[in-house]
């Protein structure tokens, strides 16, 4: 009786883990399946910020002095952040376009000390507060798997393939957001 109470107990444990393995790849299926870029895009995206992070990391100036980050979506890469020099804006941009696969670089760093924690903090909700709105919109065919939101110093960049329609909706919606200080349509057309 104890080994089938035991053997019950077990059961149950290794089950819950699968039921977290199949609902998370649920979830990453349905992703893949609303997003319009191919599975191998995808994955050169991730690779691209890896390999541009990794190469920021590198340069002993862009990782001291500057806060940078870089998103890729369909193989464009969008910078954004802080530098405290042109020579290092310019370097930054350089840099990134230098990584295989990259079609285009969206230069957005601003020449500045590196954005304080809190800063960094409300860009985060107002990141949040942007996806929760889109949500909760009646967007048509809003899907938010196709869009990307980057937030900084209050400026919402919105990348992804979306179709005109979207796009502009996408773009008022978020307007609509308190914090938001202004908006910046990095969005690819797929019409």
């Amino acid at each position: 009786m104890k080994h089938a109470l035991y053997l019950i107990a077990l059961l149950t444990i290794l089950l819950q883990g699968c039921t977290a393995v199949v609902v998370t790849g649920a979830a990453a299926g349905a992703s893949v399946a609303y997003d319009r870029r191919t599975t191998g895009t995808m994955i050169e995206d991730q690779n691209i910020e890896i390999k541009i992070s990794s190469r920021f990391h590198d340069d002993p100036q862009l990782s001291e002095q500057a806060h940078i980050n870089a998103t890729s979506i369909n193989l464009v890469v969008l910078l954004t952040g802080e530098t405290p020099t042109p020579d290092l804006r310019a370097r930054a941009e350089e840099i990134a376009r230098g990584v295989p696969s990259v079609k285009r670089v969206v230069n957005e760093l601003a020449v500045a000390a590196p954005s304080s924690m809190t800063a960094r903090a409300s860009d985060t909700l107002i990141t949040s507060k942007v996806k929760t709105h889109l949500l909760k919109g009646e967007l048509p065919a809003y899907t938010p798997e196709r869009v990307k939101v980057v937030t900084e110093a209050g400026a919402v960049y919105l990348m992804g393939l979306v179709t005109r329609i979207e796009a502009n909706a996408t773009i008022e919606e978020t307007r609509r957001v308190g914090g938001v200080q202004r908006v910046v349509n990095v969005f690819e057309y797929v019409d």
